[in-house]
């Protein structure tokens, strides 16, 4: 047996549940032994993104003693679509040039 971490975090709060699982188990057999699933009903258990000690991994990965899992949200922004629009925005307000983008001179 090993004992593995599954962490769930929202804005407000976060779930975290210790647990003993089998030497062979891997992320998606241990989230569903640990019932995350029921006590977070904000997980969507048909497209989940995981991930072991921040570094993203496929649901058949085979856990090791003291693998922390962590079931990531959904992005509700596009990364690149908010940078653009951040650096439009600095443009418009004259903190960024407009031609190059970088910082305007004073």
């Amino acid at each position: 047996m090993i004992e593995i971490e599954i962490v769930f975090a929202l804005p407000d709060r976060a779930t975290c549940l210790k647990l003993q699982v089998a030497n062979d188990c891997t992320v998606e057999q241990a989230i569903d032994q640990s019932n995350i699933v029921a006590k977070c009903p904000e997980i969507d258990r048909e497209n989940l993104s995981v991930g072991v000690w921040n570094r993203t991994c496929k649901l058949h990965q085979v856990l090791r003693d003291g693998d922390r899992i962590e079931i990531y949200r959904p992005l509700i922004a596009d990364p690149k679509e908010a940078r653009r629009r951040r650096a439009d925005k600095a443009k418009e307000e004259g903190r960024a040039n407009k031609i190059t983008g970088g910082r305007a001179l004073k």
